[in-house]
């Protein structure tokens, strides 16, 4: 970043780090934009009697906090608070570590995140065969000679849940060392459009495809585990769940001819070094978790799990843990420890599902969640049927959000806290460097300092655990600070495994100092305690070579250590040290995968709903950045030109989207780039709703998909949002009109 007079004049991807060699996504790139956005909120707001808001102090703001959060925990339990975690969450250092200690001090079971509209089946799956909800295996990319990757769009989004800088260039390298990358999607998408071969599938059936070609593996002779082997229980059980998914079985409700199945199954299992990798289209389905599961199933079967050029784990710098703990042991995954009041819905990873919060909030009875806070979240937008979550919101007692909009999510809060851009904070990828396809570290000091009187994210998180624990606002937040810093410490000092342990927590902390000696405060001091104690980390001084923060500080450009490397056994957690082929809790969900088939093949002739990505429009921050927003239109719904003419739609006309939940109005796009019987909208649009305060978004607003969305439909096993796969019925608005009018 090029400063000048206090401002950022140019942002540029650093040619010398150890990672990204300079590749910059359109995120970064409008880091600059996102800082001066004159939208963006420096000063809390609270909302009058008149309905408006006004700017308040930061004292006003927390004592008002203070005065009405209070009351609901001491007179309606803690329970009766929910606090929904948005996606920036994941990328943000402050909120990791001290999100976790604010949930902790409100003690409610009602957590809600973006999590359960993404990635949690995926999660859920690596945790019932690995033992952790972090153990996800990724592709090694860079030495991979067989990619076959399922819902996936890394062209668009980057990687997820496989953190990758410049995956067009991973990919071309890829097909240039005459390896070959396979896509299975119902959109032919832009990383389709740049791989050897693409396959549409019909939404919501991967999960059949996968258990086709695990089929096929077993009768022709292909499964080759090699060292696996010893190391999996389930082996017979899954030939024998596979028994029933033959390629011609299938082959009609995927839309993929049972040929190509085995064609697929095939090379997969020929392929010297080669990896399955699927992403939010196989989690945001009907079976989402069974498909998650059985992409792990087929690297097993054909030996490329843990292995250079398959599916491998990655060895986070600040731990996770699969790096804590004894080795190759431990508790595995529980899952459904508690439900839902209204549904049920089993809670996973200690929240529960994002689907169920609205209803939540609405239906009255004892343990009514009367009181929400949101962490950087805009479940309006995002959170299966907006419609009625968002009348929801307006019957709550207290809406408390942390965030730097007023979008149309916040805009029903009763207090708003703003924080420090990206650019006023430092940053170390705490989360997402346990998904990286190489392991590299890199610490970034804050670039900015953050005006006066506005507190860095972390101090009003500790502000908030203090209310939360009754003890009200604090002039200064370092007595809690210290609570949070020293019972890390403690976990790392009683851990038989640590590099710490047995020493004396206080002693512990008192060592985590900056370069000029000063005691570290904030989520610096807890970086550093991870960082010392991980397993590069130099173990307060037992490895003197060894990592720490200090370390990172000095290396401007990242510290890089080293390709993936096989993990097993000791990455392992799973109670039995073995890896679980054939989990409990999915094999028991494949009756009802097994059930849906008939049902699934003679679902062609109606229309179904699937998202998709833009790279410039990821999330729905993204829309009020004008570098971002310029362009062509890209709301739209698209359509293939066969379903067009069926329906009487045209390029360009307006449609009417209707689902069970909602309708939305928005332009035809015609395309043959998406398969018949499907149509596809982009996730994060409608920003016209009155209150929000995003004046670039206003002008390009779009229409919300997830007004279209059930919350009723759920995967089963882990509870996350069916996004994708939706029921809908297109028609054009002219006729639409003419319909409600004789009605």
């Amino acid at each position: 970043m090029t400063l000048a007079d206090g401002r950022v004049s140019a942002v540029r991807g650093d040619p010398e780090d150890v990672f990204s060699h300079g590749f910059l996504c359109p995120k970064g790139v409008s880091l600059a934009e996102l800082h001066d956005d004159p939208d963006r909120l420096r000063a809390p707001l609270l909302r009058t009697s008149s309905g408006a808001f006004e700017t308040v102090s930061w004292e006003r703001a927390l004592a008002e906090i203070h005065a009405r959060l209070s009351p609901i925990l001491s007179e309606r339990g803690r329970d009766a608070v929910a606090v929904y975690l948005g996606n920036p969450n994941a990328h943000n250092l402050s909120s990791m570590i001290y999100g976790r200690a604010l949930l902790k001090t409100l003690g409610t079971r009602n957590v809600y995140s973006a999590s359960t509209l993404d990635q949690y089946p995926k999660q859920m799956a690596a945790a019932c065969m690995f033992g952790t909800g972090l153990s996800v295996p990724v592709p090694d990319v860079d030495r991979c000679q067989h990619l076959l990757m399922l819902g996936a769009n890394p062209l668009a989004s980057n990687g997820s849940l496989m953190t990758a800088p410049d995956m067009r260039g991973r990919l071309k390298a890829l097909r240039e060392r005459g390896g070959k990358l396979v896509v299975i999607d119902p959109r032919r998408s832009r990383t389709a459009q740049a791989a050897d071969e693409h396959h549409y599938i019909r939404p919501g059936t991967d999960a059949l495809l996968l258990f086709a070609m695990v089929q096929v593996l077993f009768a022709e002779g292909l499964v080759d585990m090699g060292r696996l082997e010893q190391l999996c229980h389930g082996v017979s059980e899954v030939r024998e769940l596979a028994a029933d998914f033959a390629p011609q079985a299938v082959a009609d409700g995927c839309g993929i001819a049972a040929e190509q199945i085995r064609r697929l199954a095939r090379e997969l299992a020929g392929a010297p070094r080669a990896a399955v990798y699927g992403r939010i289209g196989t989690c945001t389905q009907e079976f989402g978790s069974l498909a998650s599961w059985l992409v792990d199933v087929l690297n097993a079967l054909t030996g490329n799990l843990d292995r250079e050029g398959g599916a491998m784990f990655t060895r986070p710098a600040a731990g996770s843990g699969n790096t804590r703990g004894e080795p190759g042991r431990g508790r595995g995954a529980r899952f459904h420890r508690w439900g839902s009041r209204v549904r049920g819905l089993g809670e996973i990873f200690g929240e529960l599902p994002a689907a169920c919060l609205a209803e939540e909030i609405d239906t009255p009875g004892e343990g009514q969640v009367r009181a929400l806070i949101t962490l950087a979240g805009n479940p309006a937008l995002s959170a299966p049927n907006a419609g009625r979550l968002e009348a929801a919101l307006d019957g709550l007692e207290l809406m408390v959000a942390v965030d730097i909009y007023v979008n149309e999510t916040t805009r029903h809060a009763d207090v708003i806290l703003p924080v420090p851009s990206p650019l006023e904070r430092s940053h170390y990828d705490l989360a997402l460097y346990n998904f990286a396809v190489r392991n590299v570290a890199n610490y970034t000091p804050a670039s900015l300092p953050p005006p006066a009187g506005l507190p860095d994210e972390w101090e009003t998180l500790l502000q908030l655990i203090s209310i939360a624990a009754g003890q009200g606002p604090q002039d200064d937040v370092s007595a809690v600070d210290d609570l949070v810093a020293g019972e890390a410490a403690r976990r790392e000092c009683a851990d038989r495994f640590s590099a710490a342990h047995g020493r004396d927590p206080a002693e512990l902390l008192g060592e985590l100092v900056d370069a000029s000696g000063a005691p570290r405060r904030g989520p610096e001091r807890i970086l550093d305690l991870m960082l010392r104690c991980g397993p590069y980390g130099e173990g307060f001084g037992r490895r003197p070579d060894g990592l720490s923060l200090a370390v990172l500080e000095a290396a401007l450009h990242g510290v890089d250590l080293g390709p993936l490397e096989p993990r097993l056994p000791e990455v392992l957690r799973t109670a039995s040290g073995c890896i679980e082929l054939a989990p409990e809790p999915l094999v028991a969900d494949v009756e009802r995968l097994r059930a849906a088939r008939e049902r699934i093949a003679g679902d062609g002739n109606g229309l179904v709903l699937v998202g998709r990505r833009d790279l410039r429009s990821n999330n729905s921050w993204m829309h009020n950045l004008p570098m971002l927003a310029r362009g062509p239109e890209r709301c739209t719904v698209h359509v293939n030109p066969i379903d067009a003419d069926r329906l009487g739609l045209a390029d360009g006309a307006p449609a009417l989207v209707r689902s069970r939940t909602g309708e939305i109005r928005l332009a035809v796009e015609l395309t043959d780039s998406i398969m018949p019987g499907v149509v596809s909208i982009p996730h994060g649009w409608g920003h016209d709703l009155p209150g929000t305060q995003l004046q670039v978004a206003a002008e390009r607003p779009g229409a919300n998909s997830n007004r279209l969305a059930d919350e009723e439909l759920v995967d089963a096993p882990s509870g996350n949002a069916v996004l994708n796969g939706i029921p809908v019925k297109l028609t054009p608005v002219a006729t639409a009109s003419e319909t409600l009018a004789t009605a």
